[in-house]
């Protein structure tokens, strides 16, 4: 309580101190602070003590405007008035009190407005202080204003130095930062560009080597043709062609052998007339096609230039994260020629750029529809190849599994193609799901909830579960182990199941609709799950008490997962957008955009480079999974329906699947229409 008074003791007005004791000059230095601050803290309690009577009995504020009650209160004008109007008493002492016995208390406005002027005074600022004294008349010599005038003088110089230091700080710590974050980023564009350098060189040499092996080619087939030619001197007619067609190979490199020149002169103009026109045919062969070659080396490099920033942004990030790590080939790499030296990094962009460019559009290979007189609703909603790729199966809300023969569907052009199996359920379908290992089962989710594994062969139901409560969207075999599988319910709850048990073997609660499971392709312990809640939960089934990691980054609800990798998951999401992960690393890869999802399952599919998936504009987009742009896409059309316009609007893609690695992949639409699409240069 002391530090408090002693704190506030330069605000409280002076007040008459206590008696002195008698010997005042020999009281110690600590008595005499102690009966300062008694003395403080006496003035603070007389004045808190006299703000308390000059308060308003109504609003408990300071007095305004000072009125007088009959029976000698004071109050507020407008707060005695107002409680007047109300009640005919006074707000004191309950004594009958009206307006006409209200009087204006001058000498309370005169100390009331003493005491306002004493608290501005206690709470203005020395100046505020000095201005009003002036104001008041004070009196001031010429020597002490000038006095005045020169400290201030002297303040304020002081002051714009102290300014002027200041902001000179500021400024100079601005530009350390700046020389800063520009002295890292020379580092890093100095160590780009000695990266470009050094993969400069190495393409030269490389390149090189190239034309120097093409050249010892060459010289082996000319050499091959000359011993053919002086082994026959004189060919049979048959072999006339074909030595027309390599001597006129070899005129046109400018090489040709002493014996060679020799048959020539035996044959005479005869044997030239008579190859001429083979000569000609066979130049303008080669001609032909170095056109298309060139034509093609254009096109690739115009994909090039129209992606160069995000082929510029891939290239960079795998040369920083390889940088000291040379190239081992491996025998996936068929677009890298190996020389020692070539960086591993350099290797790996040169594998996406070739694959990157090597496709600009979508061809329609093969279309079927799956138009059915008693159903109208033929949307799509999965569609898979089974383990070998020779067949597929198509679901939906027609309620049938269809199996189609994909080379009869290839070899056989026709707008409706039967299948060569086809299996009725209760409900509509939501998803698919074939088994890697028995060639001849297929798993099914469906809108009651229900998830049955069938055997195609016999068309019968193998195993059927009714565990989830609520429609079942998704559903999954594993690929290591071929009698578990998973799926995923808007009853918030993912089961794990055995074909040789009745029941679910797990099972994992949630707190969102799940709309996609999937395992990881290369153990059956992990699974991701795509929620609503737009996050995709990977867990490890031998600990489901919390996923390994929670991936954040869509905004809305998590539609589909599928795996590219052991390590890399792609996601797809109704807010536009599909997403590439590390579940390794728990990483964010990459983001994609140029689709349209906001409602609808569009579907989603991967391969080791490639993502493709449906639009709500009833459009096929393909991404690589290196660039965040589309590389391609692909519109469907209708035949049936007359305003394009109403059709774009009303159709989408509903299920999309590629074909393992290859560029085919098959393609679904709301209204039942399915394509086979390739990937074209």
């Amino acid at each position: 309580m002391e530090e408090v008074s002693t704190g506030t003791e330069p605000r409280v007005p002076a007040v008459k101190p206590d008696t002195k004791p008698s010997s005042y000059d020999e009281v110690p230095p600590l008595l005499e602070a102690a009966a300062s601050a008694n003395a403080a803290a006496a003035a603070v309690a007389e004045v808190a003590e006299v703000d308390k009577d000059l308060l308003c009995p109504i609003c408990m504020q300071i007095i305004k405007d000072a009125f007088l009650t009959s029976c000698g209160h004071s109050f507020c004008y407008m707060c005695i008035i107002t409680h007047l109007r109300n009640k005919s008493d006074c707000p004191c002492c309950s004594q009958f009190l009206t307006n006409n016995q209200l009087f204006p208390n001058f000498l309370l406005d005169k100390l009331l407005k003493k005491t306002s002027a004493r608290q501005i005074s206690k709470t203005a600022s020395p100046v505020e202080q000095f201005r009003q004294a002036l104001q008041q008349g004070y009196e001031v010599s010429i020597k002490e204003l000038d006095n005045l005038l020169s400290l201030l003088a002297e303040k304020k110089r002081k002051m714009e130095q102290e300014e002027a230091e200041r902001n000179m700080q500021i400024l100079l710590d601005f530009l350390h930062c700046l020389r800063k974050q520009k002295v890292d980023e020379l580092k890093e564009v100095q160590t780009d560009l000695q990266f470009v350098k050094e993969d400069v060189n190495s393409v030269e040499r490389h390149r090189i080597d190239l034309y120097r092996a093409r050249d010892r080619y060459s010289v082996k087939l000319r050499m091959l043709g000359d011993d053919s030619s002086t082994r026959k001197p004189w060919p049979s007619s048959i072999d006339k062609k074909r030595s027309g067609i390599v001597s006129s190979s070899l005129n046109v490199r400018g090489g040709m052998s002493a014996g060679n020149l020799q048959n020539k002169k035996i044959d005479g103009k005869a044997q030239v007339s008579g190859h001429g026109s083979q000569r000609k045919d066979t130049l303008s062969g080669a001609d032909s096609q170095g056109f298309n070659q060139s034509g093609l080396s254009v096109a690739r490099k115009k994909r090039v230039h129209a992606q160069f920033n995000d082929l510029q942004e891939c290239y960079l990030q795998k040369r920083r994260q390889l940088s000291n790590q040379p190239h081992i080939k491996q025998e996936s790499d068929k677009n890298v020629i190996h020389k020692e030296g070539y960086n591993a990094g350099l290797a790996d962009f040169q594998s996406v750029l070739s694959t990157f460019t090597q496709y600009s559009r979508l061809r329609v290979i093969a279309e079927l529809r799956l138009g059915d007189l008693f159903h109208s609703a033929n949307i799509v909603s999965s569609i898979e190849f089974d383990r070998d790729d020779e067949l597929f199966a198509t679901a939906g809300v027609s309620r049938r599994i269809k199996v189609f023969d994909f080379s009869m569907v290839l070899n056989k052009p026709a707008d409706v193609h039967c299948p060569v199996v086809e299996m009725t359920t209760r409900s509509k379908l939501s998803c698919l799901s074939w088994n890697k290992y028995w060639k001849n089962h297929i798993a099914s989710s469906d809108y009651e909830g229900i998830v049955t594994v069938w055997d195609v062969t016999t068309r019968q139901s193998l195993m059927e579960y009714e565990e989830h409560e609520k429609r079942a969207w998704s559903v999954d075999f594993s690929q290591t182990d071929p009698s578990m599988l998973v799926s995923g319910s808007d009853d918030c709850k993912v089961k794990v199941w055995c074909t040789k048990d009745e029941a679910s073997v797990l099972n994992i609660d949630m707190k969102a609709n799940i709309c996609c499971v999937k395992y990881n392709p290369g153990s059956s312990n992990y699974v991701a799950v795509g929620s609503a809640d737009h996050h995709i939960h990977y867990y490890d089934l031998r600990n489901i008490s919390s996923p390994l990691h929670v991936f954040s980054g869509h905004k809305k609800t998590v539609s589909y997962v599928k795996f590219l990798s052991e390590n890399e998951l792609a996601s797809a999401s109704t807010d536009s957008t599909l997403r590439l992960w590390d579940v390794k690393e728990n990483l964010p890869l990459r983001t994609f955009r140029g689709h349209t999802n906001e409602k609808n399952f569009v579907g989603l599919t991967v391969n080791s480079e490639y993502i493709a998936c449906g639009s709500e504009t009833n459009e096929v987009y393909v991404y690589h999974k290196e660039i965040s742009k589309a590389v391609t896409w692909h519109r469907f059309g209708s035949q049936d329906m007359d305003d394009a316009d109403e059709d774009a609007g009303s159709h989408f893609i509903s299920a999309v699947c590629w074909k393992n690695d290859s560029p085919t992949m098959l393609t679904a639409n709301s209204q039942g229409t399915i394509k086979v699409l390739v990937l074209a240069a």
